[in-house]
């Protein structure tokens, strides 16, 4: 069964959406920057609820239908998506769930499993990076975008399709990736805001310490193409973690595509067994 709802948390509406039964192990999927919870595909959560696990999603603030904020202007840190993830836990009625963090929301991850470890039964970590400054740069061939006129929804739509494909390192499909795009523009409150805001809110860091101070089982999800973070980029989140485990996902690039997401599938389903 899938359900979609408002809830009222920290002071924020925040939308989200589950799929499966609540009596089976629950899985929260935090997208990235600027992706609302339509990132995480229907089918994908569809896939993951039918081999027995409760599937949440949600829009994060400035995302999706959720609350958003003026243009540049967030008022919010880290920490507070970091709370806000707590408080819908709260408000599903969850008392642990298997984090899944993509990209720039592997610092909420981070977030969680160091200050609200008891939350967390586990914590996967996907396209993301430790943020030390000795990793390798985006790679030399992964074009800059100019931001695109938010008047013109023809080319607001050209920008974020050629941003995919910029991060799919070959693996795309533009029909697709356009569906998504304009689903996620229509759906949007203020999507210039959800372009924006994610990069402009503070980044702060948890209270309790690193990667060194996760408890909980940790895996790792990263493609071998990722043009954005390359590989040595979940290399070091692995091993910065202990006990950490690291699935390469070939061919994949910043983001796990539909043509491989069956190993994807059969990590999570793995790391995320009741515990």
């Amino acid at each position: 069964m899938t359900t979609e709802k408002l809830f009222k948390v920290n002071g924020v509406e925040l939308w989200a959406e589950t799929f499966g039964d609540a009596a089976d192990p629950a899985v929260l999927l935090i997208h990235g920057a600027s992706a609302s919870m339509l990132w995480w595909e229907t089918a994908f959560c569809a896939k993951l609820a039918a081999r027995g696990r409760y599937v949440i999603r949600y829009d994060q603030r400035d995302t999706g239908r959720s609350t958003t904020y003026p243009v540049g202007e967030p008022p919010y840190a880290m920490s507070d998506l970091a709370a806000d993830a707590i408080g819908l836990l709260d408000a599903l009625g969850v008392e642990r769930a298997h984090v899944v963090a993509q990209s720039m929301s592997g610092g909420t991850g981070l977030h969680l499993g160091v200050d609200h470890a008891s939350r967390v039964a586990s914590l996967t970590f996907v396209s993301t990076t430790t943020g030390d400054d000795e990793l390798p740069p985006p790679s030399d061939d992964f074009p800059r975008f100019s931001t695109p006129d938010f008047g013109d929804s023809a080319a607001v739509e050209e920008y974020v399709v050629r941003a995919i494909e910029a991060e799919s390192a070959g693996v795309f499909d533009e029909a697709a990736a356009r569906v998504l795009v304009r689903s996620d523009i229509a759906r949007a409150t203020n999507f210039e805001a959800s372009l924006t805001n994610h990069y402009a809110m503070k980044f702060d860091g948890p209270q309790g310490g690193g990667f060194g101070e996760l408890t909980m089982p940790v895996l790792v999800v990263h493609g071998s193409r990722d043009p954005v973070f390359p590989l040595a980029h979940g290399q070091a989140l692995r091993d910065a973690v202990p006990g950490g485990k690291l699935v390469v996902i070939e061919g994949a690039g910043h983001g796990i595509p539909e043509p491989l997401w069956e190993p994807f599938l059969a990590a999570l389903v793995e790391q995320t067994d009741a515990r």
